[in-house]
């Protein structure tokens, strides 16, 4: 599996974790407001990360590192993935997947093969055809019931787990956080992001780079909503 990315030390992909962080390139959706838009359409253009290297890497910070989270693009269109993860736990390190859930088999996969201790999946609008469709760029008529049975397989487990929703504006509004809050009644944690392009990230779409944020104001008062329905929410800064 060619490794398009690596960070070597991140505090805020994990929570309570110190943790390295893995890129794997590609994507089966085309989310207008994603920030790794090269990843997901030019993965050649982005240098090769050789796994000896990390491996090393990660070795000599053992004593200090809990683990690493693997990310993209869409980590579970890669059918090597449980060989990365296997590599990576057998070194001794917590892993980390995360999902847009459109691979409940590979979900299914990573959980009963204890090759995964974490897995953040993003859900990105209520689950109707319209509205997740304009959230990810892409026809999901087909790829909305494997998110939903993700969802399901998640909620039924003893995995450690987050939901969690990047709330971008023309996305997003009061009504869409209860929705989704709906489909995820009962989870064990459930995470709002902010949309920031202040830091001047560049979007799938070029016009969402032009987006201003919502406010922390606005963004207090979806957690507000959120919280009112779910018994573990927290927002997390962007990043």
């Amino acid at each position: 599996m060619e490794l398009r990315g690596f960070i070597d030390l991140s505090l805020s992909d994990w929570d309570g974790k110190l943790c390295s962080v893995i890129f794997l390139p590609g994507c089966n959706l085309r989310c207008p407001f994603c920030y790794n838009s090269t990843l997901v359409l030019h993965p050649e253009t982005v240098e090769t990360v050789p796994f000896l290297a990390v491996e090393d890497y990660l070795g000599k910070q053992r004593s200090w590192i809990d683990g690493v989270c693997i990310t993209g693009g869409e980590p579970m269109i890669h059918k090597d993935l449980p060989e990365l993860c296997s590599k990576l736990k057998e070194t001794g390190f917590l892993v980390k997947v995360d999902t847009n859930g459109t691979y409940p088999k590979m979900v299914k996969t990573l959980m009963e093969n204890g090759l995964v201790d974490y897995i953040a999946l993003d859900i990105k609008a209520p689950l109707t055809v319209e509205k997740y469709s304009k959230a990810t760029g892409a026809n999901v008529e087909k790829l909305l019931e494997k998110v939903d049975e993700s969802i399901k397989m998640l909620l039924g487990s003893n995995m450690d787990y987050e939901f969690r929703t990047t709330v971008v504006p023309t996305l997003h509004e009061e009504q869409d956080l209860r929705e989704i809050c709906d489909s995820v009644k009962g989870c064990k944690k459930y995470v709002l992001q902010k949309f920031d392009v202040s830091f001047g990230k560049k979007t799938m779409d070029p016009d969402f780079g032009k987006l201003k944020s919502f406010s922390d104001e606005k963004m207090k008062n979806f957690l507000a909503i959120a919280q009112a329905l779910l018994p573990n929410v927290r927002l997390r800064s962007s990043f």
